[in-house]
């Protein structure tokens, strides 16, 4: 079970508040979307522009990491109150940096799923910014795929065969919408180690699964909140279930 940008139903997305509580509820691994500021920060914002989570506005790839910091990240999430200690705890903007140290400081294995942007002004930079930061935390070259402690995502078959290319024993997952698209020959040109499809896709096309085994991929399924489709998920074999709401997912995984 992933946590969707954290904790997302009860905490505000992308914030240390929300990946906390995810790890608290027992969050096998961790998803985060990662843009760059224009001083070259990796940071976790969705949204190309900060209006929609924050209170300022602006695009991210304008604005710098000392003015990205100066907004707050909660007060726009329901309970939430204005300031990086509100009511939910440290809803301050959250560098990928942090976010993997919270990771791998964590009292027991967790994985982090880092999905890159696509497209944006910065191109390739992004991949490189995140491989170079995978590095450092001794995290880009793991001794295989099953082990790794990161995976790296994409919408972009390019982003994802950067990634591979660069970083060969590091996990990949080809996200999309499309059957055919992920079902298809993209994902063996780019090497990619899972296939990522919507839970609207999946319930259209639940033979994606059978089809990336068989292919010796995983499949991570996102985004999976209601309970008819965690059960779904479980009984057809997904690998990695993405879902904003971890104790409730968790809770049902193991009651079945």
């Amino acid at each position: 079970m992933v946590a969707h940008r954290g904790a997302s139903i009860d905490r505000p997305e992308h914030t240390l508040a929300a990946y906390d509580l995810a790890l608290q509820e027992g969050a096998d691994g961790v998803e985060c979307d990662v843009r760059l500021t224009s001083d070259g920060h990796l940071v976790c914002v969705h949204d190309r522009r900060v209006d929609r989570t924050s209170s300022g506005a602006g695009l991210v790839s304008e604005m710098t990491l000392s003015e990205l910091q100066r907004l707050d990240y909660g007060a726009w999430h329901p309970g939430g109150q204005p300031g990086s200690l509100g009511g939910f705890g440290d809803t301050g903007l959250l560098t990928l940096d942090a976010l993997v140290a919270l990771v791998l400081d964590w009292r027991r294995p967790v994985k982090i799923f880092i999905e890159t942007k696509h497209p944006v002004r910065f191109g390739s930079m992004v991949e490189r910014e995140v491989l170079a930061l995978l590095h450092r935390f001794g995290l880009a070259a793991p001794a295989s795929a099953s082990r790794s402690r990161a995976v790296v995502m994409s919408f972009s078959a390019a982003a994802v065969w950067r990634i591979r290319r660069a970083a060969p024993l590091l996990p990949t997952v080809l996200l999309g919408t499309g059957a055919r698209y992920l079902g298809g020959g993209t994902a063996t040109t780019v090497g990619a180690t899972a296939i990522g499809p919507s839970i609207e896709t999946l319930r259209e096309h639940p033979e994606l699964v059978d089809q990336a085994a068989a292919r010796g991929r995983a499949l991570y399924c996102w985004t999976v909140d209601r309970s008819e489709d965690v059960d779904f998920c479980r009984d057809i074999g997904v690998a990695w279930i993405a879902t904003n709401q971890p104790a409730r997912t968790k809770a049902r995984l193991r009651a079945g």
